[in-house]
């Protein structure tokens, strides 16, 4: 089997590259290791899409999947930005986008080779398991079954960049360039209109704490950090709970609550921020993470409980089966996207992305995070090509760009723009 477009990894950008080249008549595959499309959005439940300005360019997959998601009830506009999104629906709606894009999709598959020629890509191996019974380790060998994959163009949308690692690529990451790593969850049975009705008194601050009724439904958000930038309505009853010993003094270092569209009873949480164990490459720093992220989540099970009205009878309703990573592994592409381009307002000749979304890397030092506006700008789509691979892109937070302008262009709406971007080239590629 020979496609036109073997996109791997069914994330953000993934899933908008593979719509894309879809619907453009490009024969596609796309390639996800879990058992649903979406990544960030649904296993790692990182809700709402921010926006990213309102001269976007490549929007088509995102407006898609915001009127499919519309019409599956899980979606609203709240506070002009489109991107709330239900990440249990989304996970219907993406299968209902590649269906409809003529997409063909494998589930749960892993890459286990690349064949690299002349340094270009000729073929992808994956491998499927069969369950079964043995006690010899020599008969599990025997019964792996694997089947190569032809491509003309390869697509990298993993995130870590992980066919540009079997590809030995060059990266740009350096040691020491990590972000906190965060693992997202819900809690159900949420009495909203008791806990909005004091949360939208007990904090003036609109900037901090908004609140909306759409068509009945409850939205609203709210935020604390241990950063000194701004004052905090929620800052005593956070340093009450560490007196209390309801929360360690970790704990307190980011929190932040959103509602969910089709779920009235439910509010998703953007914590708790991991400051330790942040190489998310290995191992034992991602699973040390993920053990405290879960011991966290259970005390700011405790403390919504005491300290929110509304969350008396509050449960853990959903935890995140991924962490959210902010960067990790980024490739050298045919262009290095530099913080200095950003805030110059670098034009280019085939931009791929538009955005004014600020700067926004995370420290696991208080007062050391960064969120910094500038004026608008542009990623080339020079920084999605491999610059030692010819028949390989890359499309999300692996992209070709420095630590701080990355911190800018990493958000989901530009992820979504990348993909996008990037089919649309490749389309060319075929045509000619």
């Amino acid at each position: 089997m020979i496609y036109d477009v073997v996109v791997v990894g069914g994330g953000t950008a993934g899933c908008a590259a593979a719509y894309t080249a879809g619907k453009l008549g490009l024969k596609t595959l796309i390639i996800e290791k879990k058992i649903h499309l979406g990544g960030t959005i649904t296993s790692g439940l990182v809700i709402p899409v921010m926006k990213s300005g309102n001269n976007q360019i490549n929007t088509e997959f995102k407006e898609a999947l915001t009127a499919e998601l519309h019409s599956l009830g899980g979606q609203a506009t709240y506070h002009d930005n489109s991107g709330w999104f239900n990440p249990e629906l989304a996970k219907i709606a993406l299968d209902n986008l590649m269906r409809k894009a003529n997409v063909e999709v494998f589930f749960d598959t892993h890459i286990i080779g690349v064949k690299v020629e002349d340094n270009e890509i000729k073929r992808i191996k994956i491998s499927k398991e069969i369950l079964y019974v043995s006690t010899d380790e020599r008969d599990m060998d025997e019964k792996k079954l694997s089947v190569s994959i032809g491509a003309r163009y390869v697509i990298d949308a993993t995130g870590n960049c992980e066919i540009g690692k079997i590809c030995d690529c060059r990266f740009l990451e350096k040691d020491k360039e990590f972000q906190p790593v965060t693992l997202r969850f819900m809690m159900g049975g949420v009495d909203l209109k008791k806990f909005s009705d004091w949360l939208i008194e007990y904090d003036k601050d609109r900037n901090v704490t908004t609140y909306e009724n759409i068509d009945g439904n409850i939205h609203l958000s709210t935020a604390y950090t241990w950063d000194k930038d701004k004052k905090w309505a929620l800052e005593p009853l956070f340093k009450d709970a560490v007196k209390r010993c309801i929360l360690k003094p970790y704990d307190t270092n980011y929190f932040q609550i959103f509602t969910v569209p089709g779920m009235p009873d439910t509010v998703a949480f953007n914590c708790p921020r991991i400051i330790d164990y942040n190489n998310s490459l290995e191992v034992k720093n991602i699973s040390k993470a993920l053990q405290l992220a879960r011991q966290n989540i259970y005390r700011y099970l405790i403390f919504c409980r005491k300290y929110f009205p509304g969350f008396e009878k509050a449960f853990i309703s959903n935890i995140a089966d991924m962490l959210g990573v902010r960067v990790s592994r980024r490739i050298r592409g045919k262009y290095i996207y530099t913080i200095e381009d950003l805030r110059a307002g670098k034009k280019f000749e085939n931009p791929v992305v538009i955005s004014d979304y600020p700067v926004d890397v995370h420290s696991n030092k208080k007062n050391g995070s960064t969120l910094k506006t500038y004026n608008e700008y542009q990623l080339p789509l020079e920084c999605l090509m491999s610059a030692d691979i010819s028949n390989l892109f890359v499309a999300g937070r692996c992209l070709s760009a420095d630590y701080m302008a990355q911190g800018a262009l990493r958000v989901q709406s530009s992820c979504f723009s990348m993909g996008e971007g990037v089919a649309k080239y490749i389309r060319t590629l075929v045509q000619s």
